[in-house]
């Protein structure tokens, strides 16, 4: 085989870019030894909380109270629909007993697939006891439960905690020394040695009491409202005090149970409590972008008027729509509409106006994952009603546009009749291409950025990591810095795509007017960030 001179070339490249990598390796592994090490010296004996903590902090140059959460987080107990795990695994195994063929076969892997995952937890339990966690392999051979391990965790004494270390050491040392021993005198005595050791494991584990695991009956209450409002959407307070186990329903009364509901994150209909999703709460925007793909539309009427909406049933989708329509802070709320099946009534939350539509697009932009392209035909569309309507290709840009979206709405839609709307399949690509937002971009004379002689990357990073640096200094939530971000993002790849010649979607000018928007609200201006030009200009 003949070696071309190019071929030694691209080795050349290659190897260059293999030792570059080797360069960046070296002190991240460096880094990760030296933590490793740090983390090792609180197991090198067995010691206290705050000897741990302290020598935890010192180390890796932390509080203590971070050190704290490192050394002292147990994994929530594993429970499904309020079973354990080992309960749960006999009423499968006596359900299994009475299938059959595949149905039998499809039981027992759904069995084993529930005992790996619990066993992968209970490895997490031990992982998360520190000063247990250099004895896992003997530990692993004793009996014992979640509960146990539990308790195990809520040890704070070092005498104890020494005694349980000391009866592993003692079994793990006699099983390594019978490992290969034949069965005799020796053997009977190095077996009794182990089941000795295991007997004072156990009775360790029984002097800590349950009290000191148990949780407050105040806990107890707040758990059980939660599983039962998970187990029956729609529950009244009356009925969760009634379905109370004796013990909890004698200290409690419903004006209790319903204070005790509003602190969690649950929402009222008609008297029925719904629990809400956590990702409301973590991020609105995404969670609204992923309602929108399922359960929602992104179109607009044949006045070229765009609409969105959400839609939902009955009175958990009222729930969820009054909950997101608080969340959300703006939109029309249709409640209990009838519905065309007479099924169950409707409930919408819908966006008229221009500012709303432009407003929630625009923040949902960056999660869409099916509604993607018809959102920025809206956001097109509005702009051009926004400051374009005389011009001479706005009403053909307008059909164009409810041709696309029609195209979007139902190009999955098998047997659709396209050309009833005059829409013909080869001129879809060629709407497409004829984006109004670069026309609009230069008539604004927004496009600057890449008539600068100095290399607008450098100035785009520059705005990206002051802007970084005034959201730091100020109270602004995780879901609003994290859309910033995303803006970042997407200026950065709108300017690459300049640079290469091809039309990005929005301009730089037009994402960074919707940054400013957003960070203007928490009181950080261009002129607290920038003394002189603006970066983006």
């Amino acid at each position: 085989m003949m070696v071309t001179e190019q071929d030694l070339i691209d080795s050349k490249d290659e190897i260059e870019e293999l030792e570059e990598l080797q360069e960046e390796k070296e002190p991240v592994v460096q880094a990760l030894n030296e933590v490793g090490i740090e983390l090792k010296s609180i197991t090198d004996y067995v010691m206290s909380d705050y000897e741990a903590i302290t020598t935890l902090s010192k180390n890796l140059n932390i509080n203590a109270t971070e050190a704290r959460k490192q050394l002292t987080s147990f994994p929530n107990q594993y429970v499904v629909d309020g079973e354990t795990i080992p309960d749960l695994v006999k009423k499968m195994r006596r359900a299994r007993r009475k299938l059959k063929g595949e149905d039998r076969i499809r039981m027992s892997k759904a069995i084993d697939t529930i005992i790996d995952g619990y066993s992968d937890h209970i490895s997490k339990c031990i992982d998360s006891i520190y000063w247990l966690n250099p004895y896992k392999e003997p530990l692993l051979k004793m009996k014992f439960n979640e509960k146990d391990l539990l308790k195990l965790h809520k040890i704070d004494d070092v005498k104890t905690r020494r005694r349980v270390v000391d009866s592993l050491c003692k079994f793990w040392e006699h099983d390594l020394k019978k490992t290969d021993m034949v069965y005799g005198k020796d053997y009977s005595s190095m077996e009794k040695a182990c089941r000795l050791a295991k007997k004072d494991f156990r009775a360790e584990i029984k002097n800590i009491s349950d009290q000191s695991i148990n949780k407050s009956k105040k806990e107890k209450v707040i758990s059980f409202i939660e599983s039962e409002i998970r187990k029956q959407p729609g529950i009244g307070v009356r009925q969760l005090h009634e379905r109370m186990p004796t013990q909890l329903n004698k200290g409690t009364t419903t004006n209790m149970i319903s204070k005790m509901v509003k602190k969690l994150d649950v929402a009222v209909v008609n008297g029925g409590y719904y629990k809400m999703p956590t990702e409301i709460k973590k991020n609105i925007w995404a969670y609204t972008a992923a309602f929108i793909d399922s359960d929602g539309y992104i179109t607009m009427d044949r006045n070229h008027n765009p609409r969105v909406g959400l839609i939902a049933t009955g009175d958990r989708g009222r729930a969820f729509m009054e909950e997101m329509h608080k969340s959300i802070g703006f939109g029309k709320l249709h409640l209990n509409q009838k519905s065309p099946q007479n099924t169950r009534p409707v409930q919408r939350l819908n966006f008229y106006s221009q500012a709303d539509v432009s407003n929630l697009l625009i923040k949902c932009l960056p999660h869409f994952r099916l509604k993607k392209g018809n959102a920025e035909l809206l956001l097109e569309l509005i702009r051009m009603k926004k400051s374009y309507k005389k011009e001479e290709w706005y009403k053909p840009r307008c059909d164009e546009i409810f041709k696309l979206m029609k195209w979007e709405n139902h190009k999955d839609h098998v047997g659709f009749d396209f050309l009833k709307e005059g829409i013909y399949l080869d001129d879809i690509q060629k709407y497409k291409d004829n984006c109004k937002m670069s026309v609009m971009d230069s008539m604004e004379q927004v496009g600057t950025i890449l008539k600068e002689k100095r290399q607008p990357s450098n100035f785009y990073s520059k705005y990206m990591r002051e802007t970084r640096e005034a959201m730091n200094k100020t109270n602004m939530p995780d879901e609003m810095e994290q859309q910033v971000l995303s803006f970042l993002e997407v200026g950065k790849k709108s300017i690459q795509a300049e640079l290469e010649g091809n039309v990005p979607f929005m301009s730089p000018a037009f994402i960074k007017e919707r940054i400013e928007e957003i960070l203007s609200q928490y009181g950080i201006s261009e002129r607290q960030r920038f003394e002189r030009k603006n970066a983006m200009e």
